[in-house]
């Protein structure tokens, strides 16, 4: 069997590998929302701070 990978595509310039990255990253958050009661209380606080970050917010301390 011949495992060769053919690639004969062509190079995904800078703008559209961010539209791609950025359309798959909202297409995960709209299906695997998380609920924050299933969450352990570390990771709840995690991902809490993650969006803080995402809205241009920097205070780490704030739960």
């Amino acid at each position: 069997m011949d495992n060769r990978i053919n690639d004969d595509s062509e190079p995904i310039d800078h703008k559209t590998s961010r539209s791609i990255r950025e359309a798959v990253a909202q297409r995960l958050k709209e299906n695997f929302r998380l609920e924050p009661s299933r969450l352990s209380s570390r990771l709840s606080y995690l991902v809490e701070e993650l969006r803080r970050r995402e809205n241009g917010g920097t205070k780490s301390n704030q739960r």
